[in-house]
């Protein structure tokens, strides 16, 4: 009886990470600079990634098979993030400058 609800909520997550991660790609492909561009890939991967592993977790057949993919969305909202800032903070070292649009002077 149950067993509908629960596929269908497995489904609308995996379905909702899927759309996640797709606007990552849209990010990744329009915006302008190294720093809004891994903004988009970080916060979409994490969602994206945390919401399919998430959906997956709900649809697996098995225990451990879930506790394997929540592991993995561990994983996932530590590292994301983690390697976005590692990311910027090195390309902000190394001399690189944000984007600025058209007529800014940045305050200077």
């Amino acid at each position: 009886m149950i067993g509908w609800l629960v596929d269908a909520a497995g489904g609308l997550l995996v379905v909702a990470g899927l759309v996640f991660l797709s606007f990552g790609t849209v990010g990744l492909l329009r915006l302008p600079d190294l720093y809004c561009r891994a903004h988009a890939a970080t916060k979409c991967d994490a969602l994206g990634a945390g919401l399919t592993l998430l959906g997956g977790a709900v649809l697996a057949d098995s225990g451990g098979d879930a506790l394997r993919m929540a592991a993995l969305l561990a994983l996932v909202l530590i590292a994301s993030p983690t390697a976005g800032h590692a990311l910027t903070r090195a390309a902000w070292h190394a001399g690189v400058e944000p984007w600025r649009g058209e007529g800014e002077d940045g305050g200077d």
